[in-house]
């Protein structure tokens, strides 16, 4: 959420990021909120001039009482009294100013990054570098459900019958190295300085519109009938809640954490052919790294992230490339976002697998995640998220990339860096 005072002072740049941004729908917003600005600081001043006046005659009324003057004491009771109609008038009209001011506030674009290559949509993302050969084989690479079930390790028939589509049983060693490539995502973080951390896994709404626009949470969460609760769509949205509301000293920055987590969405939207397997489901677990700092710090943290998702896919043998979301494909809080995608050597193409996003004081803006800087003046953090891996795709990834043939029959090897994960099983299989 921007701040009020930088769209009334600066209207057009406002605009323009929105016309980037290819969303159009979106303009009247720019001159609706300077408007209801307007209007709310004229009802506080308004009420401000009626609450000095009422302290006047409050003084009037006594001086009148002492000297006797009971009626006109009364008449300016009756001035008292109806300037405080007035004034409750004026304070439910500013409460529902502020609320329409915030909620219309929170359709409004996030400013984008000069550096964004501006583009509609997905398919004017931008390649940034590729890492590693891309893995060649001399068989035909099934699917890899397929694969899995191939090791016994998929039942996705007896989930539909227990929880419908978009849900899975893994078992053995599939699951086996599911939680693996968790746990070493997990030492691979904390080896970087990260904090680990297992969050709450449901939040309330406040924090859910604290930490994504409205569109999102249409499209991913689950919420709890009943309750003001919703299913967590990833750790980042309970983790930057954790620091709703607070003042953390400067010296405290960066705070720099990983976290893990089941996630739950909706997944609206057919996806093609890649949805009969688990690309796209209701519920998986996944590692996350979640960062807040100060706000010169963030484009550099920003870097160090995606660049840790590279370094832990290539250690398990995994090509991959950086691409960077073009302004149509950004969310409306980030200010700049780059996809980490893993290599297919079934389809010929690669596929994302980690996220990674600088969300500037949009979040923070929202929570009331502030800083309160050495000299003490008060500013809102930078708040910044990637996914360290969501199973479900590394698996895709993982056996794809690591599947071998050896006298007719598959074998998955297991790099050196997840056997301490695997029982120092070099193969699966």
């Amino acid at each position: 959420m921007l701040d009020i005072k930088f769209v009334k002072e600066n209207p057009e740049l406002v605009k323009e990021n929105i016309k980037k941004k290819f969303k159009e729908d979106k303009l009247p917003l720019v001159d609706e909120v300077i408007s209801l600005y307007d209007e709310k600081m004229a009802a506080l001043k308004r009420g401000e001039e009626l609450r000095a006046n009422r302290n006047k005659l409050s003084k009037q009324i006594g001086m009148l009482m002492g000297k006797g003057q009971r009626e006109e004491a009364e008449e300016v009771k009756k001035q008292v009294s109806a300037q405080a109609e007035e004034l409750k008038a004026l304070e439910e009209k500013e409460a529902a100013l502020s609320a329409e001011l915030k909620q219309k506030m929170m359709k409004i674009p996030n400013i984008i990054d000069p550096s964004v290559p501006i583009g509609k949509n997905d398919e004017e993302n931008v390649e940034v570098e590729c890492f590693g050969e891309k893995t060649k084989v001399d068989f035909e690479i099934p699917y890899h459900t397929d694969i899995m079930a191939y090791f016994n390790g998929i039942d996705k028939e007896a989930a539909g019958r227990v929880a419908g589509e978009g849900f899975y049983y893994l078992m053995g060693d599939i699951a086996r190295l599911h939680s693996a490539v968790t746990a070493y995502a997990r030492d691979f973080m904390i080896d970087k300085g990260f904090t680990y951390f297992i969050p709450p896994f449901m939040i309330r709404s406040e924090v859910v519109t604290g930490v994504m626009s409205f569109e999102e949470m249409e499209a991913m969460m689950y919420k709890i009938e009943g309750e003001d609760l919703f299913l967590i769509g990833t750790s980042e949205h309970s983790m930057i809640g954790k620091f709703i509301n607070t003042l953390t000293p400067e010296k405290d920055l960066p705070m720099t954490m990983t976290s893990y987590s089941p996630c739950f969405r909706k997944e609206k939207g057919a996806h093609g052919i890649e949805e009969r397997g688990i690309y796209r489901i209701h519920q998986f677990e996944k590692q996350e790294m979640v960062v807040i700092c100060r706000p010169e710090e963030s484009m550099e943290w920003f870097h160090k992230m995606w660049s840790y998702s590279v370094e832990l896919f290539r250690s398990l043998d995994i090509p991959v490339r950086t691409l960077e979301c073009c302004s149509g494909d950004l969310a409306d809080l980030k200010v700049k976002s780059y996809d980490v995608e893993a290599w297919s050597p079934r389809l010929q193409k690669y596929f994302e697998v980690c996220s990674c996003s600088n969300l500037g004081d949009a979040q923070a803006r929202r929570l009331g995640i502030r800083v309160k800087g050495e000299d003490g003046r008060k500013y809102f953090a930078h708040t910044l998220n990637n996914t360290v891996v969501a199973p479900p795709r590394m698996l895709i990834a993982f056996l794809e990339n690591n599947l071998m043939m050896e006298n007719g029959a598959y074998r998955v090897k297991i790099p050196a860096a997840l056997r301490p994960y695997m029982g120092m099983k070099e193969f699966i299989g």
